[in-house]
């Protein structure tokens, strides 16, 4: 499902957030002196551009050190009971424990699980299960809490209720900065022309950075930017359904031709769904729609799954919207830091939603941010301890996006209705197109390699290593495989003789052992009942 994003901040009430510095904009040439040692009598002054998932988690965190100062800068007025759910995966809730036990058992009373349920891809047009995602064992493995959601409201509250009065300053977001070239300090310049000063900036303000933009010297939008249009736009809708597989499933996502749709329960009764189509930048305005957003998918999807159909006709018209989606390509190559600032979440690498990750990196993110942080006892140390920050997460969260766009990728580009051999009266041969064949031969691989994705998503959350090569490895050999199959850049021939890879992994237990050998006999004689 999608994996759209907000975590809020608590902290002790000993500390105080900065004050804001009413000058004019031009005016950043003065800068307070400071002593190097951070204490408590001389704290850091962090400054967080966004009020996002990353920048209050983070916040959050650092709020808690006597020797921290934390001011947030949110552009937004206020903060309302809006937005749908976001989803938190394992990864992100062991950090979120080991953040603040208390505020984690508070999101726990408000959270529905998924990952304990039946999730996996469906055959759209057939309604039968093509391939299941295991996401219970990797976390029962690792004593973790299983994936789940939690309504974003829900979220923002909890942390609202802990946070201290005056740490989140709305209404005026950062539209650039300035750095003390002389010594330390860094002035963040809002919407008002206001100018507040820190020693840190923190640059978690999304995917249309201002952060990223000044540090970068580049558009926030348009070309240059870095930001890139998927080539998918996405329907999303919510509403209370009285589902028949209530408690027994946590999502499915129906696949078919050149486009999928989502289906997920978000608890209490309530159900979200998406539709992502590959359709062009801005069709939302282009494309007419004179009988509604739900008629329109329905027409969409004539011939799919009858639950595809009875959700969106028990879907009304304002619980829909559409919205296109947007990425960046990993910052390999481009600056995470420079001096004393940094950026964050989806300010250095947004990601589709396919593997609901978005939010779960940014809090990574804010956790390796605040471990550094705490171990300086220097202002002259901050500059080193952001590029720490920098080298722990780099190859990890371009992995984790490369994984999300992989995905899109393949659903909508390489997947079809699978082909299948069918002895009714006779021998029939449905979809036995090339798509459809291809789409058939990955049945048996697709288990393989989530079990390794997320076992890689579960290692990895503390970041003391640049990344387990191990898991990435194998994570690459059998994405190589699928992604070879599904360009149609194997032979036609191979495709066939790809239904006898258990010669590749049966012998390598990281990959599948004897349970993947199993999977992959039993879809040979599924492909061919008459052996």
């Amino acid at each position: 499902m999608s994996n759209f994003t907000l975590i809020f901040l608590c902290a002790s009430s000993t500390n105080v957030a900065l004050q804001m510095v009413a000058t004019s904009p031009t005016d950043v040439s003065s800068y307070e002196t400071v002593d190097a040692a951070i204490t408590e009598d001389n704290p850091l002054r962090v400054l967080i551009a966004g009020a996002g998932v990353g920048g209050l988690a983070l916040a959050k965190t650092l709020s808690k050190n006597p020797k921290m100062q934390v001011t947030v800068l949110e552009r937004t007025d206020e903060f309302k009971r809006f937005g749908g759910p976001i989803q938190l995966a394992s990864n992100a809730l062991q950090v979120l424990k080991e953040m603040d036990e208390g505020v984690y058992n508070k999101i726990m009373d408000k959270f529905t699980f998924t990952g304990d349920k039946m999730n996996g891809i469906k055959d759209g047009i057939r309604d039968e299960w093509y391939a299941k995602f295991d996401l219970a064992s990797p976390a029962e493995a690792r004593n973790m809490p299983y994936t789940g959601v939690i309504e974003r409201p829900d979220l923002q509250q909890i942390y609202l209720d802990a946070l201290p009065k005056g740490m989140v300053k709305n209404g005026d977001g950062v539209v650039k900065y300035e750095t003390n070239a002389n010594g330390y300090g860094v002035k963040a310049v809002l919407e008002s022309g206001q100018v507040v000063e820190g020693d840190v900036l923190l640059g978690a303000d999304g995917i249309w950075s201002a952060v990223r933009a000044t540090m970068r010297d580049e558009p926030i939008r348009g070309d240059g930017s870095g930001v890139t249009y998927s080539g998918y736009t996405v329907f999303a809708g919510e509403l209370n359904y009285d589902s028949f597989d209530n408690g027994q499933v946590g999502y499915k996502v129906y696949i078919g031709p050149s486009q999928y749709f989502v289906i997920t329960d978000i608890g209490n009764g309530r159900y979200q769904w998406y539709a992502f189509l590959a359709k062009p930048a801005g069709s939302a305005a282009k494309e007419e729609k004179p009988d509604g957003s739900s008629a329109y998918l329905q027409n969409v999807f004539t011939g799919w799954s009858k639950d595809i159909h009875h959700i969106l006709k028990a879907t009304q018209e304002h619980e829909i919207e559409q919205r296109d989606l947007y990425d960046r390509p990993p910052s390999v190559m481009k600056a995470w830091t420079k001096g004393n600032v940094a950026l964050l979440g989806d300010s250095v690498h947004a990601m589709m939603p396919n593997l609901g990750q978005g939010g779960c990196q940014a809090i990574e993110d804010a956790y390796v941010i605040a471990e550094e942080l705490a171990t300086a006892t220097s202002r002259d140390e901050i500059e080193a301890k952001l590029r720490s920050y920098r080298r722990r997460r780099l190859v990890r969260s371009a992995a984790v996006q490369g994984l999300s766009r992989f995905a899109s990728d393949i659903i909508i580009r390489g997947f079809d209705t699978p082909a299948k051999i069918v002895l009714k009266d006779g021998i029939k041969f449905e979809n036995f197109n090339y798509a459809g064949v291809v789409t058939k031969v990955l049945q048996p691989i697709l288990p393989i390699f989530f079990d390794i994705q997320f076992n890689f998503l579960y290692d990895g959350w503390k970041n003391t290593s640049i990344i387990n090569w191990g898991t990435f490895l194998r994570l690459a050999v059998v994405g190589g495989l699928i992604l070879l199959i599904a360009v149609g850049t194997v032979e036609e021939a191979a495709l066939f003789g790809g239904l006898g890879l258990e010669g590749l992994l049966a012998g390598t237990e990281g990959f599948a052992g004897a349970e993947g050998l199993e999977t992959l006999i039993a879809n040979i004689q599924d492909f061919f009942p008459f052996l």
